[in-house]
């Protein structure tokens, strides 16, 4: 039996850019950090084998010290450890592959093919290959087979399971085909598994970067035996989450409507709100919400897409400078063909009436 962890996705030295210079600086520092914690989480769980299944660097050019750091905390791994590089950390001249000393215990696969490595004490085989440019159009699997000489025979790659990918394509065919017990993948950022003659996993990012990578994010632990099936556990890791949440503020405060909607402890996470329902002349005041709610979060952005309640256009009708605004901006929301275009019609709205009875929006 042989208990491994699945991680990938890294992406070192990521800008972080939607965050402001402090905190871009906190994560980028945090991410380092995640390696030397992964290290601690090995050796605390007794893990024997590690596989990194790419773009653990977000470029071909991180900072040396980045490389170095990362180096560290593999070697503190009473582990063996293998990586397979990815497009974005592709192995070549220059490479943080090539440039950083890796420990003894860390394997790395470097050719543009599918090399092994034995693992003779384990009776297992460790099968994988590298990008070595920033796309991969032919899979690396394809035409691939394991031979049937009693050893337990696992993958690593970097890759999609898609035949149109040019990010190394896998065809599921292949991947059956493959004589594989386990094939360890990265590239993808959210987590997923297919069952199948091979097990096919993808643990996903190792912590969210964006609002395009949220929820839970961290690896897969799982065990391997000589014969049965291989089991697999998802372990959440990251130390802050992404998340997207709508509330409905019709007929409400904004303020007690997202006091009583929203989880009690997010001050680790960083959140969009998108204010959504209908609301009066004065809207939503953001900058005023956001200065009362953003010590609840370690980052907070808030998105107006209320609609002015439908009674208040029930004046287009007045024989009046009001009435004609409204008239001209009511025609205008009926032709409009998206909702960036309604939004900003309804602002505008909004904007002139509290001109009109020179009230402040803040």
């Amino acid at each position: 039996m042989i208990r491994f962890l699945h991680a990938a996705d890294f992406h070192l030295d990521s800008a972080f850019a939607a965050l402001g210079p402090r905190q871009a600086a906190e994560r980028r520092r945090e991410s380092r950090e995640l390696a030397f914690r992964l290290a601690e989480y090995v050796n605390a769980h007794d893990i024997d084998l590690v596989l990194l299944a790419g773009d653990l660097f977000d470029s071909g050019s991180p900072y040396r010290d980045t490389g170095e750091q990362l180096s560290q905390a593999l070697g503190q791994m009473r582990a063996k450890v293998f990586a397979a590089p990815g497009n974005h950390d592709w192995y070549g001249p220059g490479s943080p592959w090539t440039a950083v000393s890796w420990p003894d215990n860390v394997t790395v696969f470097t050719r543009n093919a599918m090399e092994t490595a034995l693992v003779p004490e384990w009776n297992l085989a460790v099968h994988g290959g590298a990008f070595t440019a920033p796309e991969q159009n032919t899979g690396l699997l394809h035409g691939f087979t394991a031979p049937e000489d009693g050893l337990l025979h696992i993958g690593l790659l970097h890759g999609e399971l898609d035949p149109r990918s040019p990010y190394n394509p896998i065809a599921p065919e292949d991947a059956d085909h493959s004589g594989l017990a386990y094939l360890a993948l990265g590239h993808i950022h959210k987590r997923g598994r297919r069952e199948g003659k091979t097990l096919c996993a993808w643990p996903g990012c190792l912590e969210g970067r964006g609002f395009d990578e949220l929820g839970e994010k961290g690896f897969y632990t799982g065990t391997l035996h000589d014969d049965g099936p291989v089991s697999l556990e998802f372990v959440p890791f990251a130390p802050h989450r992404y998340e997207i949440f709508e509330a409905d503020v019709t007929g409400q405060d904004p303020r007690a409507a997202l006091d009583a909607l929203l989880p009690p402890d997010t001050s680790a996470d960083l959140y969009r709100i998108l204010l959504t329902g209908e609301t009066g002349e004065d809207g939503v005041r953001l900058p005023a919400l956001h200065a009362a709610l953003e010590s609840r979060f370690y980052a907070l952005e808030l998105r107006d897409r209320t609609r002015l309640r439908q009674d208040l256009w029930s004046r287009t009708g007045e024989d009046s400078l009001r009435g004609l605004f409204l008239q001209d901006l009511r025609q205008r929301l009926d032709a409009a063909v998206s909702d960036n275009q309604r939004h900003r019609i309804e602002a505008a709205a909004r904007i002139g009436l509290a001109a009109l009875d020179h009230r402040d929006l803040g």
